[in-house]
């Protein structure tokens, strides 16, 4: 069974297509990136699958369940999390404090927890306020508390945006890793270096409609894909 599937999701503002009948399938245990011009409507769906905003139409499936009229905690609690683009700690709570916040009574995934902190060197920061942690350290800090809900799939919005190209390279190695411990993956990101290192599968919206599925070589190869998002800088 598929985890997630988008099916026929539709949104609009006004007279503007945000979400035009988006269908889309998450595979346990992928790495999915989704990319496009800005305004194609990555934030939109991101924030359907969340539950954020309600569609006009279409539905939102996870384990084979429909979920599309539950709240953004009662899909919290079936194992969807979401990284916000800018960061959500608590600065002046430890970084100990903010990961006790986000632990689910529930969680069951201490080691994963355990072993996230210290990937990211966190694990001897822990006593630090969040707001004395440099910005990119305050954004894998995040990264971890939203492993604190044991999430089956975690959902990533722009997760290297403003960082050095180091931590760039150091959160996508985290990325691949915490995939191969179990968890399905899908991220939002204009850093095409970033989705050639890290995506098994990539999906193309544009105007509110998914363009293009397939490979990152797909994409690269594809003129069309080319002429509406890899001619601009996103390299």
């Amino acid at each position: 069974m598929s985890l997630l599937v988008l099916e026929g999701l539709t949104r609009f503002f006004g007279g503007i297509s945000a979400a035009d009948h988006i269908d889309l399938t998450l595979e346990p245990g992928e790495l999915h990136c989704l990319i496009g011009p800005n305004g194609a409507g990555k934030s939109t769906v991101f924030k359907l699958m969340m539950g954020l905003l309600r569609p006009q139409s279409g539905h939102v499936l996870l384990d084979g369940r429909d979920i599309t009229r539950l709240h953004p905690y009662q899909r919290a609690r079936l194992g969807l999390s979401m990284k916000y683009q800018a960061t959500r700690v608590f600065a002046n709570l430890s970084a100990k404090q903010n990961v006790d916040i986000a632990r689910s009574r529930r969680a069951t995934n201490g080691d994963v927890l355990a072993w996230a902190l210290d990937r990211l060197g966190l694990a001897g920061r822990l006593s630090a306020r969040a707001s004395e942690l440099s910005y990119g350290q305050q954004h894998w800090l995040e990264m971890c508390m939203v492993l604190g809900n044991c999430p089956k799939l975690v959902l990533m919005d722009e997760p290297t945006a403003g960082m050095t190209p180091e931590e760039t390279h150091v959160t996508a190695d985290f990325l691949k890793d915490l995939n191969e411990r179990g968890i399905t993956i899908i991220v939002i990101e204009h850093d095409m270096g970033f989705v050639r290192e890290i995506a098994n599968q990539v999906t193309l919206l544009h105007q509110g409609r998914v363009f293009r599925q397939g490979t990152i070589g797909d994409m690269e190869r594809d003129p069309e894909v080319q002429r509406i998002y890899l001619g601009e800088s996103h390299g």
